[in-house]
């Protein structure tokens, strides 16, 4: 097993920049390549067996939203970032380095700058040389990870990435990283109100049951008055 030469800061910025693809390719990506049961060849650089960090996102274990436990040590830690820096300053020294290569070198390619800006106001400015630069890569991808050769998925898949992550790279800003959405998820505040609504549906019904109880009890009632107001006679 090959051992990583670099310092412990310099992994902990790699991890940094690797977290925006392991968060948009899972949304943007997977889900459309397991729709088509397609099978990414080694060849290419997103393949799983060419991420030089697979084995340390193997052993990352997300307990609860709040919770991530390192498989290695069994630490627990309350955001995902936090396990990354773990991961850089413990065990750096289990990352095999044979063969394998960095996926931060693609994130010119995949928007790793949108994903980590998208919730930050303001707007970069466009370098046309950089986005021609990323185009490039970005279709090199594409005919590498999904040649139109292989058949008719590979065909769509190869289409479907030019338009979800190459068409971005220009300055003129009509086009937007990841036009055709991903995988959906269902956020804390769905959560939130999910529970809210299992907490609340029990009271409307109890208040519905109590609403018709008293009109029962009301047209009853009235009904006993009806019957003794015809009984009553005048004198």
């Amino acid at each position: 097993m090959g051992r990583l030469k670099e310092s412990s800061p310099v992994i902990l910025l790699l991890l940094l920049l690797l977290f925006p693809l392991h968060q948009s390719l899972p949304q943007y990506l997977t889900p459309f390549v397991e729709r088509e049961r397609y099978q990414i060849p080694s060849t290419c650089r997103l393949h799983p067996d060419n991420d030089l960090y697979r084995d340390q996102e193997q052993h990352k274990v997300h307990v609860d939203i709040y919770e991530w436990k390192c498989g290695y040590c069994r630490k627990s830690f309350n955001e995902e970032k936090f396990l990354d820096q773990h991961f850089a300053t413990r065990h750096y020294n289990l990352l095999n380095t044979t063969g394998t290569k960095c996926l931060a070198d693609q994130c010119g390619a995949l928007h790793c700058d949108y994903v980590l800006s998208s919730s930050k106001k303001g707007k970069s400015k466009c370098n046309p040389a950089a986005a021609a630069k990323n185009r490039h890569l970005c279709e090199s991808l594409a005919h590498t990870c999904f040649p139109v050769s292989q058949g008719p998925s590979a065909s769509r898949l190869h289409e479907h990435f030019l338009r979800q992550f190459c068409d971005a790279h220009t300055c003129t800003g009509k086009n937007k990283p990841f036009p055709r959405g991903g995988k959906k998820k269902s956020g804390v505040f769905y959560l939130a109100i999910s529970i809210l609504t299992l907490m609340l549906l029990p009271l409307f019904y109890l208040l519905v049951f109590l609403h018709q109880r008293e009109k029962r009890t009301g047209t009853q009632a009235l009904r006993r008055i009806t019957k003794t107001g015809k009984k009553t006679k005048p004198s």
